[in-house]
């Protein structure tokens, strides 16, 4: 089973991104830095999110994110599917804080059960049978627009379709320039139909 061991992403000011996400979020070494002027504008296609236990948790994510920074998408509501909002980190990453349970069961934590890496691509099924081809597994698929990998290891793979994820995310899907995303795993280095970098795991140094 294919391994994603961790995502870069490219900042402006790595020490700033540090320090946010420190306070956010704390998600360790599966989230790395990396300093990057690449140009870039309007939705990178991407979304970063974190999976927890209950409203509650969501709700202390998302608090700890607006306080050192990032902007409220989309404010914590109750959906179909469970409870969740979206924030937009200083360096222009989008995270979704989400949670199955619309019930609390206890006290509130900033546990993180799930960190999945959502990317939003131009063709899913193109873009299924690529990582397909690239040793990846699919543990559900939705047609052409959704599908989630079964990869090991720290991070969660899933490819949207790039207009749907925007819509989720609260943005527009207009975007150009570079991603500033790079992906570690053990099934790189490649890039994919989008555009988007994968490397060896020991070839990703975060600085």
């Amino acid at each position: 089973m294919t391994s994603i061991a961790s995502v870069t992403l490219e900042v402006a000011d790595p020490a700033a991104a540090e320090r946010f996400y420190a306070a956010a979020f704390g998600l360790g070494d599966r989230l790395r830095l990396r300093a990057s002027e690449a140009p870039t504008s309007g939705f990178r296609g991407f979304t970063l999110s974190l999976v927890v236990a209950q409203p509650a948790d969501v709700d202390a994510l998302l608090d700890a994110a607006v306080q050192a920074g990032a902007t409220t998408l989309k404010p914590a509501a109750k959906s179909l599917w469970g409870y969740g909002g979206v924030v937009q980190a200083p360096d222009g990453t989008i995270w979704q804080l989400a949670s199955s349970s619309k019930k609390n069961t206890g006290p509130a934590t900033r546990q993180v059960d799930e960190f999945v890496l959502l990317l939003g691509v131009e063709d899913v099924k193109a873009s299924k049978q690529f990582y397909v081809e690239h040793g990846l597994a699919v543990g559900k698929s939705f047609g052409g627009k959704y599908v989630e990998f079964a990869t090991g290891g720290p991070v969660k793979l899933a490819l949207y379709k790039r207009r749907g994820l925007a819509k989720v995310a609260g943005v527009s899907p207009d975007g150009t320039g570079s991603h500033r995303l790079t992906i570690a795993a053990d099934a790189g280095p490649f890039t994919d139909p989008d555009g988007f970098a994968w490397t060896t795991a020991s070839e990703n140094a975060s600085v």
